[in-house]
C-alpha cells in the first residue's frame, strides 16, 4: 500500500465521517475521531451495503458516500450505547 492510497483513505475517512456527524447530530468526534468513524463505517458499510443487495457503482463520490452510510450506521450504534 502506497502513501497515496492512505492519503485517500484519511480523505474519504475524514468527508464521510464529517457528513455522519452531520446527519446524527451531536455525534461528532472531531478530525481525528471524525476520520476513524468513517474508515470504521467503510468496512461497516462494505460488509453491510452487499448483504442488502446494495451497489453504489465506483469512484471516489461512492466511497464518500458509502463510507457515510457505514459512518451513520456507527453512529447510531454508538449513541444507543451511550444513552444505555
Amino acid at each position: 500500500m502506497g502513501i497515496e492510497s492512505i492519503l485517500v483513505w484519511l480523505i474519504v475517512g475524514a468527508i464521510a465521517g464529517w457528513l455522519a456527524g452531520l446527519v446524527v447530530k451531536g455525534a461528532g468526534f472531531g478530525l481525528i475521531g471524525n476520520i476513524v468513524v468513517g474508515i470504521i463505517g467503510a468496512v461497516v458499510a462494505g460488509w453491510l451495503l452487499p448483504q442488502l443487495g446494495v451497489r453504489l457503482g465506483t469512484g471516489i463520490v461512492s466511497a464518500i458516500i458509502n463510507s457515510a452510510i457505514g459512518g451513520i450506521v456507527v453512529l447510531v450504534i454508538l449513541s444507543l450505547i451511550r444513552r444505555a
